[in-house]
């Protein structure tokens, strides 16, 4: 059967309708109706090929919400008509050792769910079972949605660092994924403080558990934190100030950067050195991880801001997302 799409055919080209036949259905594959598709800045790199790895037509999407409509032979588990979702992966070679250890974002191999195949940004999508994940009762699908690549990408690196409740915290950027750490971190205990350039998003940061509010734009409220975060997870793609957020940090305290900076870092290797600090880059983990927070916002009810649009209008959603109006995640629902 046919799977209806909207797909662009050139970079930075308009997204029109798009019929492609799947072929058959793999013995391990899922195929998902989708119901709901949140918009990553991913996908408006990859519709412009800013990664220089696109292929067209290419359909976007990998915030996948919808229910099994399909499953190959070998799939024993997702029963027909669940509702589950799908991010940035969709399939990996399953016996290297990053798979074999829950690591399958270190594949070699590791397949993404729009990268040289299509996405969700479609009536249906398929991927590999083990990446198909339920989705929990207490998340709405519009809500969940963003958390299969936003939420996944800023709470992956919490489990990675083993960050707890007793630490000293700091989101680097208020938006799209930036105003879910704050909650994923606000829920686990964590003091946090909110950075941004200004204080206009000071209010509606606390209203989701920081505590606290540094205003970097004209001011010397970030210097006068020296040495005060166990952690600090950068979520904006610019260039920072490297060596004050470092000088921010407690010893062996950690910087991890989720959003990819507009140029070369550079850092100072003293305090690095004298004080065991670490700069540590993040990303979207693996169906283990994804499992374990969809579990922790369902319970601690974390959910994303979102606009939603249908289908249909489509290229206004991505418009909305370009011009960084949307507060704070765009989701398309059918």
């Amino acid at each position: 059967m046919a799977i209806n799409a909207y797909a662009a055919s050139a970079a930075k080209g308009r997204l029109e309708p798009f019929t492609y036949e799947p072929g058959p259905l793999g013995p391990n594959e899922v195929e998902i109706a989708v119901t709901h598709c949140g918009i990553c800045h991913s996908d408006l790199s990859m519709l412009n090929n800013e990664w220089g790895m696109s292929q067209y037509p290419l359909v976007p999407g990998h915030e996948v919400i919808g229910t099994v409509a399909a499953k190959g032979a070998m799939v024993k588990d997702l029963p027909i008509g669940q509702r589950v979702g799908l991010g940035w992966q969709s399939g990996s070679c399953a016996h290297c050792e990053w798979c074999r250890s829950a690591r399958q974002q270190l594949c070699a191999q590791e397949e993404d769910t729009i990268v040289h195949r299509h996405g969700g940004f479609a009536d249906r999508v398929r991927a590999t079972a083990d990446f198909v994940l339920p989705i929990p009762d207490a998340l709405p699908s519009a809500e969940a949605a963003p958390l299969l690549c936003a939420g996944n990408t800023v709470y992956s690196p919490m489990i990675r660092h083993n960050v707890n409740g007793n630490m000293r915290t700091a989101v680097v950027g208020i938006g799209g994924l930036g105003h879910i750490a704050v909650q994923f971190l606000a829920k686990t205990g964590c003091e946090v403080t909110a950075i941004s350039s200004s204080h206009n998003k000071d209010e509606e940061a606390r209203s989701l558990g920081a505590s606290s509010f540094i205003a970097t734009k004209g001011t010397d409220e970030l210097k006068k934190a020296e040495g005060r975060f166990d952690y600090i997870i950068s979520t904006v793609s610019a260039s920072l100030p490297w060596n004050d957020y470092i000088a921010a940090l407690r010893p062996q305290g950690v910087l991890v950067i989720v959003g990819a900076p507009d140029a070369e870092m550079q850092i100072g290797p003293f305090p690095m050195i004298l004080k065991e600090k670490t700069v540590a880059g993040g990303r979207a983990g693996a169906p283990w991880d994804i499992t374990r927070m969809l579990d922790f916002a369902a319970r601690n009810n974390v959910k994303a801001i979102v606009e939603k649009y249908p289908f249909a209008k489509v290229n206004e959603a991505m418009e909305r997302l370009h011009s960084g109006k949307a507060r704070y995640r765009v989701v398309l629902e059918a």
